[in-house]
């Protein structure tokens, strides 16, 4: 009787299938009760169809996925599901899947910027945002992993940080007031 057992989980996206299945083979021989999900976009469920990609023999894929759409969580989901992806598949590494949404993604992004000083991108919310909601319901005192796998960094000058002035506002300039700071040395170019 299993009553006692509090499950553990681990949450990804996938892009090129690698960390998906390189964790999922690891959890599968070293933690089998642990449970691996997989997040997608809402708008481009490309697992969930069952429609597999097809490859030409020098590797290249035959044609785009006929469910792909244009989404917002970058590094997700390319028009096609990757070799590795299909891999993880076959292999019965995947217990589960959830559809995230791309403003939800974001949003969640910047609440963990704000709230946790965490800097990750729209794929990061995804798999955090899916994972939150999975806790909702989840068995209490169960461990539940979110692979974080991009950082914010490099989405500053994109539509997920457009509220974010690149000039100072008045609060940080008196937090700049207030920490003792000198201009850099001349430098001396040679002539």
């Amino acid at each position: 009787d299993n009553t006692d057992t509090v499950p553990d989980y681990f949450f990804c996206s996938y892009g090129t299938g690698g960390t998906l299945k390189g964790v999922a083979k690891y959890l599968r021989k070293h933690s089998p009760e642990t449970q691996i999900h997989v997040c997608e976009p809402d708008n481009a469920p490309l697992l969930y169809s069952g429609v597999k990609s097809e490859w030409n023999d020098d590797s290249t894929v035959k044609e785009p996925h006929p469910l792909w759409r244009p989404h917002l969580l970058q590094g997700w989901t390319a028009d096609f599901i990757p070799k590795l992806v299909l891999e993880a598949q076959e292999d019965d590494l995947i217990d589960s899947l959830h559809h995230v949404n791309g403003d939800v993604s974001m949003n969640t992004s910047l609440r963990l910027a704000r709230k946790e000083g965490i800097l990750t991108g729209p794929s990061g919310g995804g798999v955090l945002s899916a994972a939150l909601k999975f806790a909702e319901t989840a068995k209490p005192g169960s461990t539940i992993v979110a692979m974080l796998a991009d950082t914010g960094e490099r989405y500053l000058s994109t539509p997920m940080f457009s509220e974010i002035s690149a000039d100072m506002n008045e609060a940080e300039m008196e937090i700049a007031a207030s920490t003792a700071s000198e201009a850099p040395p001349n430098i001396n170019m040679p002539e």
